[in-house]
């Protein structure tokens, strides 16, 4: 299995800024894209920006110029890096691995979701 943590999620005014973290572990073959998923009040959990094995990173639209994801391939983590955060940016965030594992003799890809880091931007 692959097991994922997400940490870094607290209390912030608004124009701050938060950098969360998130660490996969277990028995991995390899990572093909690791992503952060958000879910506001009241609304449907969304795609918020993904790295991918080759370096490619991708942002939601509405995000972009205040988002940066960041990932450590060596130690499978990723960072998501949040700069001038307004209130709508309060909610749980989601680390997610597109990941490939080794089980009897077979290499089995599934996407594996962390139990999520609560955000909170208020002043």
């Amino acid at each position: 299995q692959v097991q994922m943590v997400e940490s870094g999620g607290r209390l912030v005014q608004p124009g701050g800024s938060l950098r969360l973290s998130c660490a996969a572990s277990g028995s991995i073959f390899s990572i093909n894209v690791m992503n952060w998923y958000r879910q506001v009040p009241g609304k449907a959990r969304e795609w918020v920006a993904s790295a991918t094995i080759a370096g490619t990173t991708n942002y939601l639209d509405s995000v972009k110029d205040r988002v940066t994801i960041s990932r450590d391939y060596s130690n499978n983590t990723v960072d998501l890096q949040m700069d001038s955060l307004k209130p709508d940016a309060t909610g749980a965030y989601y680390c997610t691995a597109v990941a490939v594992r080794l089980r009897a003799g077979l290499l089995l890809q599934d996407n594996y979701w962390g139990p999520g880091t609560h955000v909170t931007v208020s002043s």
